[in-house]
């Protein structure tokens, strides 16, 4: 496919090189309707370049959608450094990656994501003042995980109103497949309030955390071992580990009412949301039920406030209580109905930006 065809549906794409540093990495800004491009940056040894482009269109096209389902005043953007997190990584090449992304005068914000930290922005720091979630010792806003969690327990209260009238997550069964930062924490949350539990994660560790945390919590507790989460006979199935987990193979194992989970792009595919909806399986799209970590480090572009990210993040509630609506009215899938509310909110500010645009000129415009 010729190159510009494959990006054809984003606004830029830069590719990073420095030698110097090793550096090779690629910037994605998909659309900046609602505002500057902001995305995580991953680190991954990509079998390839074009592998590494493939991701960086996919997850900033997504943020578009994400930042717009999150209401905050940014557009989609997402970048992605070549190299082994293990043993590629290094002060110098964060330098120079922040360079590259201070030449975008402000079109792109970035931080952490897979295969990267917090300590790893501070040097970018340095080179540009476009970064956010960097450890709170250096103005940032802290775990990013905490409001994560945070919305999916929104997300999950809001997807039991739907079900059965009632937003009261206990006394049910919940299967989370992932106990990393974020599903550790809900986890946690839903055996405080009386629930079982099924877990499953390939870290032992892990499991055996949550296991003596549940010793000391109303809740219970049931390890399982890998892909057997899709069978649990549960209410609610959580994933919070890899994408793509939602497949033909898996949805027909599923034996749970609702799906809602951080993991980003759960779906193999958007089929697979039409697909869980004809299995009568309500589904939480994973851009608006786990936005609560873009929403605390959009926040922190204003001077980090921990009350504020909290009410925005609450906000997850009502937005997935009027998709799960509209997806009923309109007899469509919710991955759909998300879509839509998404596309509605960028069509209606970018009406607004053009009507400044075509009616109001700067202060510093003397032109008759």
């Amino acid at each position: 496919m010729d190159m510009f065809e494959k990006i054809s549906q984003h606004e830029q794409v830069v590719f990073c090189n420095d030698p110097s540093t090793g550096l090779k990495a690629i910037i994605a800004i998909h659309n900046t309707t609602l505002g500057p491009a902001l995305g995580g940056c991953r680190m991954r040894p990509y079998a390839s370049t074009d592998e590494a482009l493939e991701d960086v269109l996919r997850l900033s096209k997504g943020m578009t959608y994400k930042c717009a389902g999150a209401d905050v005043d940014f557009g989609g953007g997402k970048s992605v450094i070549i190299g082994d997190p293990m043993t590629d990584r290094t002060p110098e090449l964060f330098r120079a990656f922040g360079q590259f992304v201070d030449s975008l005068n402000g079109r792109f914000y970035t931080g952490t994501d897979m295969g990267t930290t917090p300590d790893d922005f501070v040097h970018a720091l340095k080179e540009t003042n476009c970064i956010v979630g960097v450890p709170e010792a250096y103005g940032g806003s802290g775990d990013s995980s905490v409001p994560t969690a945070q919305g999916v327990l929104f997300g999950l209260q809001a997807t039991v109103q739907t079900l059965d009238g009632t937003d009261d997550l206990s006394g049910r069964k919940y299967s989370v497949q992932g106990l990393g930062k974020v599903g550790y924490k809900v986890a946690e949350q839903l055996l405080a309030a009386g629930s079982h539990v099924y877990v499953t994660d390939i870290n032992d560790q892990a499991l055996k955390q949550i296991q003596q945390r549940a010793e000391t919590l109303p809740g219970t507790v049931e390890v399982v071992n890998g892909s057997d989460i899709y069978g649990v006979d549960a209410d609610i199935f959580i994933p919070c580990a890899l994408g793509g987990i939602l497949n033909d193979e898996t949805i027909e194992q599923l034996k749970v009412k609702a799906v809602v989970g951080s993991a980003n792009n759960q779906l193999l595919e958007d089929r697979h949301g039409i697909y869980l909806q004809q299995k009568g399986i309500l589904y939480g799209p994973d851009y608006i039920v786990n936005a609560g970590g873009l929403i605390q480090v959009a926040d922190e572009l204003y001077s980090p406030n921990k009350e504020r990210v909290l009410k925005k993040t609450k906000a997850i509630y009502e937005s997935l209580i009027e998709i799960y609506q509209q997806s009923k009215e309109r007899e469509i899938s919710t991955v759909e109905a998300a879509n839509r509310y998404c596309e509605e909110k960028m069509a209606a500010r970018a009406r607004r930006n053009s009507f400044f645009a075509h009616n109001k000129r700067p202060k510093w415009d003397v032109r008759n």
